[in-house]
């Protein structure tokens, strides 16, 4: 199957990203345990291009989603500058890109989701598909939190910067409803696009 051009030009602009994230972040440890997730998903993509390509839309919401997680990894999420500028313009104690992160958390595997259970016609009663799609982005959230505090009792402060809590101690509550919120967003804003998306794959 031939990629069509946009699917090119996403490619290369994530490879490109990915590289600039790798170039001297701020931390080696804490970029490899923030970026290992998009490079893991970046290699099961290309791997399944051929056999199940996605959705035009979905590429693109794996991308930006990426684009987060390389920044973030090359920064640390408490440290990316465009965030620390905005937090005087928005009154914010925090840098709050990490809340950006798990906002896509849910919005982009929401999405993801909600075409495995489309084209593989999973659910014979659809009107259970939106409960069970932010289900999974909850479990997904969850799983990701359990990770974090595996990491942290491991690695003790070396983890600090992957947690990115800043002194907050409600943040992984915090994170998951922003998960929970992402991912309603995803399925109400762009249940219709995804639609049509999927009826231009299935031609």
């Amino acid at each position: 199957m031939a990629r069509p051009f946009s699917h090119r030009a996403l490619l290369v602009g994530i490879v490109a990203i990915g590289l600039w994230s790798a170039w001297r972040p701020y931390d080696r440890l804490t970029w490899w345990l923030e970026v290992t997730p998009a490079l893991l998903a970046l290699v099961l993509i290309v791997a399944t291009y051929r056999r199940f390509p996605l959705t035009t839309l979905c590429y693109t919401l794996i991308a930006l989603h990426m684009c987060v997680l390389f920044v973030g990894g090359h920064y640390t999420y408490a440290r990316v500058p465009l965030f620390d500028w905005l937090r005087p313009v928005f009154g914010w104690e925090r840098n709050n890109f990490d809340r950006l992160g798990h906002f896509a958390q849910g919005f982009v595997p929401a999405i993801v989701a909600r075409e495995f259970f489309v084209r593989l016609d999973i659910l014979k009663r659809k009107r259970w598909q939106p409960f069970l799609i932010v289900s999974i982005c909850l479990a997904i959230s969850a799983t990701y939190e359990l990770i974090e505090w595996r990491t942290a009792v491991a690695s003790g402060d070396a983890a600090v910067d992957f947690l990115a809590t800043q002194g907050d101690p409600w943040d992984t509550q915090e994170d998951m409803c922003l998960a929970l919120v992402g991912a309603i967003c995803a399925l109400v804003l762009l249940s219709r696009a995804h639609d049509a998306a999927l009826r231009r794959i299935q031609r």
